[in-house]
């Protein structure tokens, strides 16, 4: 996985699920909080609190044969529903045992991924449209002769629009636009974020051509920066600096260039917390709640086993250490 891959898998997870990890805990009740575009209806009625579009406008230095890339991300949410067997009729239930595990309902994700084609920025003048349409669906794991899973998900539609506008011989606005079209009248949250683009982002590349830093731009280039109107994304470039051909249009705000630190011991989805301070959080559970950690998500029993995995020296890695250019003075 390359440097940007990384970043954008970090966006994409990043308040999956919060410390401690379990679905009992008061900050797990409301996830999905990053990065949401919601069906129109929902969204109108929390008065556009929850919105049902982004937008992403970035400068782009190149000339009309100038190729872009867009690709975006984003969650879908997938009930996770447990069920026993009664005859030949599933009935739902908070929990079931099997194979000597605890197997709870909950919701999961699925990574959903929508390219747009290769344009030049002369062809994007005149812009493009991308569906976004995902089917509704269902699937069975059986755990045992009476107990199974069953995961589902709701349709979402939706339109992605990319355009292009000259503003001099060198230099481009480049838009793009993403809307929930979901056709859902509900007002409940729960199930509006399952009809959700859930963490989305934009990943833009340009062959030929460079993208203008959003935050720190070149001085003749800030009045222009201004002007660009980006409304639930935070433009950042990523890659290996100084390389401008990158960006990622992210739901939380980043500085350009961000990467994960090497001594982390995984994706933990908080960037708001200290890796070790979560590993020592985690290590100190009772055994109760770490069997409900396991029990709650994959993604939870992964950071509890990679926690308990750490050595001392490697915990001791994640205490610090003076990076180049620091000092101790």
């Amino acid at each position: 996985m390359d440097v940007v891959d990384r970043i954008a898998e970090t966006v994409l997870y990043e308040g999956y699920i919060l410390w401690p990890y379990r679905r009992s805990a008061l900050k797990n009740q409301q996830r999905w909080t990053f990065g949401g575009i919601y069906p129109p209806a929902y969204s109108a009625s929390t008065g556009h609190t929850d919105a049902c579009t982004t937008q992403t406008q970035v400068l782009v230095e190149g000339d009309d044969r100038t190729e872009v890339e867009i690709s975006v991300r984003f969650l879908q949410v997938v009930r996770r529903q447990a069920v026993e067997m009664e005859g030949d009729r599933p009935a739902e239930r908070d929990a079931v045992q099997a194979g000597g595990r605890r197997h709870l309902s909950w919701d999961e994700s699925v990574e959903r991924r929508v390219d747009a084609p290769r344009l030049s920025l002369g062809k994007l003048a005149v812009g493009t449209a991308i569906p976004v349409a995902i089917p509704s669906g269902s699937a069975t794991e059986r755990l045992d002769e009476r107990a199974a899973l069953i995961r589902s998900w709701h349709s979402v539609e939706g339109r992605i629009r990319v355009s292009a506008e000259p503003l001099d011989e060198r230099l481009w606005k480049l838009t793009v636009h993403i809307a929930n079209l979901s056709d859902w009248e509900g007002t409940d949250r729960p199930e509006a974020v399952r009809r959700s683009m859930v963490s989305t982002h934009t990943v833009l590349r340009a062959a030929g051509g460079s993208f203008v830093s959003c935050t720190a731009p070149p001085e003749p280039l800030a009045g222009r920066v201004t002007e660009c109107s980006n409304v639930g994304t935070w433009p950042i470039l990523v890659g290996e600096a100084p390389d401008t051909s990158t960006m990622l249009a992210s739901p939380i705000i980043l500085y350009d260039y961000p990467q994960v630190a090497p001594e982390s011991p995984g994706m933990m989805f908080d960037g708001g917390e200290i890796d070790q301070l979560l590993v020592l959080n985690i290590l100190s559970l009772t055994d109760d709640e770490k069997r409900e950690m396991a029990d709650t998500d994959p993604r939870a029993r992964q950071i509890l086993e990679a926690a308990q995995a750490l050595s001392p020296q490697d915990l001791g890695r994640l205490h610090g250490r003076l990076a180049p250019g620091w000092t101790n003075k």
